[in-house]
């Protein structure tokens, strides 16, 4: 996915010419701690809310400060991944969009970034979750696959996590099914570590429901 795929019009930039109170309640109301100053499609840079709340004059016009930010942008030909990577690197809640002449498209909000990583990592989809430890040298995801498939199930996302100064990885694969157990030991058949699982249903949920009535009796 592109960047130009996920910016939004619907959220109109401040002009140097705006107070800064204006732009204050710009940000109150769209939940941002920074928001973008452009003039005739020119992005100036963006202003962040630390930068405003220590002014003492806030008719006073926003082009007067002297912008920090000035260069937090995005290409719209650009990968989402580069957006991400600019919101984690600056701790940015907004994104400027560019086209190849730097002229102002529009902006990509953290709570559009949000909605889009639940969509990639497929988080509102029933299922379970399976942590593994890896190494380099078995990292292959095309088995991963083919043993959760063996199991009537599949892969709706996975995401690695390495170490500094380390073979070691973690991955985390969700799956469309909720019972993961026949996965899980298919997995430990394969001498996979398995860190962790979530969302595990067990297939025998009486047993549960006798313990619980064992109990009851128990304390009468």
């Amino acid at each position: 996915m592109l960047a130009s795929e996920l910016l939004s019009n619907a959220m109109p930039p401040a002009r140097s010419s705006d107070t800064i109170q204006k732009v204050i309640d710009r940000m109150a109301e769209f939940k941002l701690s920074h928001f973008p100053i452009v003039n005739d499609d020119v992005f100036l840079g963006l202003v962040s809310e630390d930068e405003l709340i220590e002014q003492t004059d806030y008719n006073k016009p926003i082009g007067d400060l002297f912008l920090t930010l000035v260069n937090p942008y995005v290409v719209e030909s650009q990968h989402i991944y580069d957006v991400m990577r600019l919101f984690y690197e600056q701790d940015l809640s907004i994104v400027p969009v560019l086209d190849i002449r730097k002229n102002y498209l529009g902006a990509i909000s953290i709570n559009s970034m949000n909605e889009y990583f639940a969509k990639l990592t497929s988080v509102a989809e029933p299922g379970g979750i399976i942590v593994l430890e890896i190494t380099n040298r078995n990292n292959s995801l095309a088995h991963m696959a083919q043993i959760v498939e063996s199991d009537n199930a599949q892969v709706l996302s996975s995401y690695l996590r390495s170490f500094p100064d380390s073979t070691r990885l973690e991955i985390t694969l969700k799956v469309n099914k909720q019972d993961i157990s026949g996965i899980v030991a298919a997995f430990l058949r394969y001498n996979y570590t398995v860190q962790a699982t979530f969302n595990f249903t067990p297939v025998d949920d009486d047993s549960m429901n006798r313990y619980d009535s064992l109990m009851n009796y128990l304390n009468l």
